[in-house]
């Protein structure tokens, strides 16, 4: 504690206000306790500011310029050929988009009179931190309670230095025009996502993947037809391709990369790198409290998300498990209540994974072959969107839904889509998973006729040997 600084008593402080931590301030407010958020940056986080939803705002320009482009089909003809104002788009995507939303989050905090103070974390013991600003002076407060919520930020990696025309998926999300030539690097969830929105926006997209497959946490045959959608676009996918560096000049970017031992170049205007996220849990002393952290930078913590110091709780990217931001909403909102002496857990089954390619990705609980792996006798059970009368009136009809349930009892264990409206339809089946349902209890369920979730009502039909429609 600096001279003269005199410690503020406070019951429950949360670092970071991003999707975790300004739930969990909500849902702490809620349950009666006197909240104090530290944010160095932005509330809401990652997310909502630079993360996921200005990114699905671009995806959704880009498909609507391909809608406009591509109409024919349904008899609209002699259409001009559209002409994209990329400022617009993102003065759309900036202040429609992104500033409603954090502005509805700075409204909802205010409403539960959680205080806010800005500036940046770094403690002293478990039950003591100091807040510096920007003019580097700072306020140190003592609390009963605390959550870490900071999030995750870019992995940088040798010879990508993120400057100028080598950026990070912020920097991605904010380029100042359409690239002609857009390099990404990694083509996990984040780099598929937006090599898809550029390419729908009219870049020509290379993506330099270091593994065998794309989208790795998904199954082949869903791989397949995103890889199907990125080649009808133009996209160029290279596996197995290890970046080595880059070279900038005014104009552009040349990236070199290697494959099977040779080195070969790519000349881009933008290169955007989309490898990975570590854990903002450094340079914040964690080291003078008892919170222990794991060899990757995560911090350890129990169901309730508690860590070993009794009265410091973690959530969202920093801890175990997939950085998602609705797994961070579920464990804010666990933390919370166990601080409020509630008998909360973190007993979820299985978190659903959304990838917002085209089509999209969906998936939830275990594959077939992670459920043999793990000993249980399963079958699956598929249903094609080609026979869903909704998609066929869409026109959008590749794709399909699966599946995984035990032979036995017929219990849903898992499932997959790859095909339209999948981001909403694996809402359901987490349920579904989460709730250890059977097929039985999906079949009987009447469906609203037409729409795309028949196709689960179908599946549950095949897995009971009932098909309709097939």
């Amino acid at each position: 504690m600096v001279v003269g600084d005199f410690a503020e008593e406070r019951d429950t402080m949360i670092v970071g206000a991003g999707p975790g931590g300004y739930v969990a301030a909500i849902r702490a407010a809620e349950l009666g306790q006197k909240v104090t958020v530290v944010e160095k940056e932005y509330v809401g986080g990652v997310c909502l500011n630079v993360g996921c939803i200005p990114s699905k705002a671009l995806i959704s320009a880009g498909h609507r310029l391909q809608e406009v482009k591509d109409s024919k089909i349904f008899g609209i003809k002699n259409i001009q050929d559209p002409v994209l104002d990329f400022k617009t788009t993102q003065d759309w995507k900036d202040h429609q988009v992104v500033d409603r939303l954090t502005g509805g989050v700075k409204m909802l905090l205010k409403k539960h009179k959680v205080e806010v103070v800005e500036g940046e974390a770094y403690m002293h013991d478990n039950h003591t931190l100091r807040v510096m600003n920007g003019d580097h002076t700072g306020q140190t407060y003592k609390f009963k309670h605390l959550i870490i919520a900071t999030g995750s930020r870019p992995v940088e990696i040798p010879g990508f230095k993120f400057n100028g025309r080598v950026v990070d998926s912020t920097g991605g999300l904010n380029l100042p025009e359409v690239p002609k030539e857009l390099v990404v690097i990694g083509g996990g969830y984040i780099g598929s996502e937006l090599a898809g929105a550029y390419a729908n926006l009219g870049a020509h997209v290379t993506i330099l993947e270091g593994t065998p497959q794309i989208l790795p946490n998904f199954e082949k045959d869903m791989v397949k037809l995103v890889l199907k959608s990125f080649k009808d676009k133009g996209v160029t996918v290279v596996t197995n391709a290890m970046a080595k560096n880059s070279e900038q000049d005014d104009n552009g970017v040349t990236v070199t990369y290697e494959v099977d031992g040779k080195e070969q170049s790519v000349r881009a205007d933008y290169c955007m790198v989309t490898v990975g996220r570590r854990p903002n849990t450094d340079d914040m002393g964690l080291e003078y409290t008892d919170v222990k952290l794991t060899d990757r930078g995560l911090i350890e913590v129990d169901q309730q998300g508690r860590t070993a110091a009794q009265d410091i709780f973690a959530i969202g990217d920093i801890v175990a498990g997939p950085a998602l931001a609705h797994k961070a909403f579920a464990e804010g909102k666990v933390a919370a209540g166990a601080i409020s002496g509630k008998k909360t857990a973190n007993d979820y089954v299985s978190v659903p994974a959304v990838c917002f390619t085209d089509p999209e990705l969906a998936t939830v609980g275990m594959t077939k072959a992670e459920a043999e792996k793990a000993g249980l006798s399963v079958t699956t059970s598929k249903f094609p969107f080609a026979g869903n009368g909704r998609a066929i009136s869409l026109n959008s009809m590749e794709g399909f839904f699966r599946l995984v349930s035990t032979k036995d009892e017929g219990t849903i264990v898992g499932a997959q889509i790859a095909g339209p409206g999948a981001s909403d339809l694996i809402s359901e089946l987490s349920v579904a998973v989460n709730g250890s349902m059977n097929v039985e209890d999906l079949a009987l369920t009447i469906h609203p006729h037409p729409t795309l979730g028949e196709v689960v009502q179908e599946a549950a039909d095949v897995a009971m040997g009932y098909p309709t429609h097939i």
